[in-house]
């Protein structure tokens, strides 16, 4: 005996087939990631450490957030010492050396354009 597929069936069943062929691999990197950049301007190439944030507080706490680190004005990071706070730059020496971290270096940069 042939028992015949209701449409509606036959629909759902056809529907699965096409849904299913429709999805993405969710473990695949989105379309745009696998995109070049215009230029090499465009690629962004760690230069150094990174000032993520300054605090300073009205007891005369001077700290700054680099790479994730917290750092005490006085304190070493990476050999260099954190000599000087400001609420947007700090600075650090490693002997003669002397290297200005910004906070949003890029804007700085348009800025002095």
């Amino acid at each position: 005996m042939k028992r015949a597929l209701s449409p509606s069936l036959l629909l759902l069943m056809l529907s699965g087939v096409a849904s299913a062929q429709a999805l993405t691999d969710p473990t695949q990197p989105p379309p745009e990631s696998r995109l070049l950049p215009a230029s090499e301007a465009d690629v962004q190439v760690s230069r150094g450490p990174v000032l993520q944030s300054v605090l300073i507080g009205s007891n005369g706490r001077q700290v700054a957030v680099i790479d994730g680190q917290t750092v005490r004005r006085g304190e070493k990071f990476n050999g260099a010492t954190l000599v000087q706070v400001g609420k947007n730059q700090v600075v650090l020496q490693n002997g003669r050396n002397k290297q200005t971290l910004t906070l949003f270096p890029e804007a700085a940069k348009k800025a002095a354009h």
